[in-house]
């Protein structure tokens, strides 16, 4: 099937532990290098009027997918649009309009396999809210559609079906060597999460700023557990995102152009805001989906 992701970048970025207790004290002084690139939005290369005759089944969908991201800014509930039934020409074309955004994602088939696969895989469009999500069955059967909002659900909702009760240590218990924050962090995060409610803020731990040493990231994951979420947003740098297997908890890594860490943090949200598109962002889309469609409609 020609799809958005036979050509796509690399997916996942190594996670390195960075901050403070992390390098040794006869290290010279060396600034990170920030990013030097920014990826914006770029109009989709639309084929020649000539090309769009006989493509009715393209261009209907992509207008399905304009009235449900209409509607979906009208506040209705919205189903994806679906692909399968298009010609592989038509599935071409569909392509070429939506082009691949700034954020990719994968639904592993088993958390803390990367080798299992990705049951679902995810690429946003040049159009943010606008998403390709195609989904692999145990069968092998593959169901292809447009998914509108700020986040595909699917992602939602393998957040929530990971989740499992993650234990406090007592403050007696043995700890592994070179272990010695990571403790006072979880306690940190099981607060933030007994009291984070739907529609609040993130509350983010910074790990960065604090005093915690490789081993400390290194055991903090290992008791947050690791989901089958796995996430990139490619903006100013890249943002590689997993959900932990803690119920509302996110590892959240930004590196710079050179994959280098520069910010490694957890947060308690439903879904990092660095993932979703804002309602701005879907507004926008809507316009300059619907100019496509002028354009097409023109043709």
């Amino acid at each position: 099937m020609n799809t958005p992701f036979s050509s796509a970048r690399p997916f996942p970025i190594p996670v390195v532990a960075l901050g403070p207790g992390s390098q040794h004290d006869d290290e010279q002084l060396d600034y990170i290098t920030m990013p030097q690139g920014m990826s914006t939005y770029r109009a989709p290369a639309l084929p020649e009027p000539e090309a769009l005759a006989g493509h009715a089944g393209a261009v209907g969908v992509l207008a399905q997918a304009l009235e449900r991201l209409q509607a979906l800014l009208a506040g209705e509930t919205v189903e994806p649009v679906r692909l399968d039934g298009l010609t592989a020409a038509d599935l071409a074309l569909v392509n070429q309009v939506l082009g691949e955004g700034e954020v990719s994602a994968q639904l592993l088939a088993e958390p803390d396999r990367l080798e299992a696969g990705a049951r679902v895989r995810i690429q946003e469009s040049v159009f943010a809210g606008v998403w390709r999500v195609i989904e692999t069955g145990e069968d092998g059967t593959v169901h292809d559609s447009i998914e509108l909002g700020a986040v595909p659900a699917v992602l939602r909702r393998a957040a929530r079906e990971d989740a499992r009760p993650v234990p406090v240590p007592a403050p007696d218990a043995p700890l592994p060597p070179g272990v010695l924050n990571a403790p006072s962090i979880l306690i940190e995060l099981a607060e933030h999460r007994q009291h984070w409610r739907e529609g609040r803020p993130p509350e983010v731990v910074n790990l960065t700023l604090l005093p915690v040493t490789p081993q400390d990231i290194a055991w903090l994951d290992h008791q947050l557990g690791t989901g089958r979420v796995v996430i990139l947003s490619r903006g100013y740098g890249n943002c590689r995102i997993t959900n932990a297997r803690a119920l509302n908890t996110w590892r959240v890594v930004y590196y710079n152009s050179q994959d280098t860490v520069i910010l490694n943090s957890v947060e308690v949200c439903a879904i990092p805001e660095v993932a979703c598109a804002a309602r701005e962002d879907l507004e926008d889309s809507a316009e300059r989906l619907a100019e496509v469609l002028q354009w097409v409609s023109q043709a």
